[in-house]
């Protein structure tokens, strides 16, 4: 179950990123479950990583690894974690890049380390290992396809985006991937992201965009409210699309940030779409803050309300559930006669209380929809933020209590 097509793009080639597949069946025989990105010497490499505390070993190396020495490839394993797995896990994730290394011809260091899947069993290293032979024999500039179904766990269908412009009269592409429908609520999300682009980025403007990029994008959506051990969102750049280097203060960065930025969008509301049990993509818009961390605390307490949540699923226009949880998000001397709710472009909530025009057959109108938006206006300031989220289904419950069987 999933909400909207979900159709993968013709994805264009990035010039400088190869791609290959393998099956080392981790969790199930047959299934490609190894994905090998090999990096042209020159590409920069930048991301930004989870921040729970109980980040997985393949986190740990590949910041260890991005501090050290240029990558040249990033293996990707799906069906187990490696995380909470002490330093075992450790000890495996370098064996891992060790293994591909020595096929490879360069440094353990220039290898970046992501795994995906089950917490808290052992990396079945050997499985890997005798795997890489098959995705390193076959790399190749157009597997994007073949990758986003290469790094799936719980997702329900595969996950990109990829878009080319103009700079300057340069040709520039972008492709993207990413995976996650559970355990999903970035500080970071279990989601991963990688984004690659032909474009020659400065390694301070590459830094400053990964993270950008990926706190307007994948540091806005939610699940479940669960934050992964795992997460990890890479940008690549390749830097042979034949002009200049684009700097921090380049006139051609605006226009590449807004192309990757909506790169960035499209795959993390891919995530959302697709979350587990999810019938109904929901944005949740909160304006007229006083400060940003007012606004997301509102934002998030309407996203991860279960009661929100459940009303959602049962297209139930529940606006008192809403309002509650508005009413909870923290907010100091809150002007409940000033604050204005909507559902769609229904207003819910005006001047402390239902609003005087508002129907239960027009909420009902936009409740009955598969997309929705909830806005809220706090009537405070000109802050705004927009999460995204969707709503608790009986799959949810279903897919995360048979998830290890």
């Amino acid at each position: 179950m999933a909400v909207g097509p979900g159709t993968l793009p013709d994805f264009f080639p990035v010039a400088g990123i190869k791609l290959g597949i393998a099956s080392a069946g981790i969790k199930k025989p047959g299934r490609k479950d190894i994905v090998v990105f090999e990096l042209a010497p020159e590409t920069r490499v930048a991301g930004i990583f989870t921040r729970n505390q109980f980040c997985a070993a393949p986190v740990v190396l590949s910041r260890r690894h991005l501090s050290q020495d240029a990558p040249r490839y990033l293996l990707i394993n799906t069906g187990n974690a490696n995380a909470g797995t002490g330093e075992r896990g450790l000890t495996d994730a370098a064996a891992c890049c060790e293994a591909l290394a020595k096929e490879a011809g360069i440094s353990a260091s220039q290898v970046l380390p992501f795994s995906t899947g089950v917490i808290g069993e052992p990396l079945p290293v050997a499985k890997i290992v005798s795997a890489l032979p098959e995705a390193l024999a076959d790399t190749r500039e157009d597997r994007w396809a073949e990758a986003a179904s290469g790094i799936m766990t719980t997702d329900t269908r595969p996950k990109g985006a990829s878009r080319q412009l103009d700079l300057d009269g340069h040709r520039v592409i972008i492709s993207g991937i990413s995976k996650g429908a559970g355990m999903i609520r970035p500080n970071m999300a279990t989601m991963l992201g990688f984004i690659a682009t032909d474009a020659r980025l400065a390694p301070e403007a590459l830094q400053t965009l990964a993270s950008e990029l990926g706190e307007k994008s994948f540091n806005r959506i939610t699940i479940d409210g669960d934050t992964s051990t795992n997460d990890a969102c890479m940008l690549m750049a390749s830097g042979q699309y034949g002009g200049p280097e684009i700097t921090a203060d380049s006139p051609l960065l605006p226009e590449l940030r807004a192309a990757l930025q909506d790169v960035y969008l499209e795959l993390a509301h891919a995530i959302v779409r697709d979350g587990e049990g999810a019938t109904k993509f929901v944005t949740i818009d909160v304006s007229g803050a006083a400060s940003q961390q007012e606004a997301l605390d509102v934002a998030y307490t309407v996203a991860h309300s279960p009661l929100v949540k459940t009303a959602l699923f049962a297209s139930d226009p529940n606006w008192g559930r809403i309002l509650a949880a508005v009413g909870r998000a923290g907010v100091e001397n809150l002007d409940l006669n000033a604050l204005e709710i909507y559902l769609g472009d229904v207003c819910l909530v005006r001047n402390g209380g239902r609003a005087d025009d508002y129907s239960e057959a027009r909420g009902q109108a936009v409740m009955d929809q598969e997309e929705i938006t909830i806005a809220i206006d706090l009537k405070r300031g000109n802050v705004r933020e927009t999460v995204w989220t969707c709503d608790f289904s009986h799959d949810y419950v279903t897919i995360n209590a048979e998830y290890r069987t």
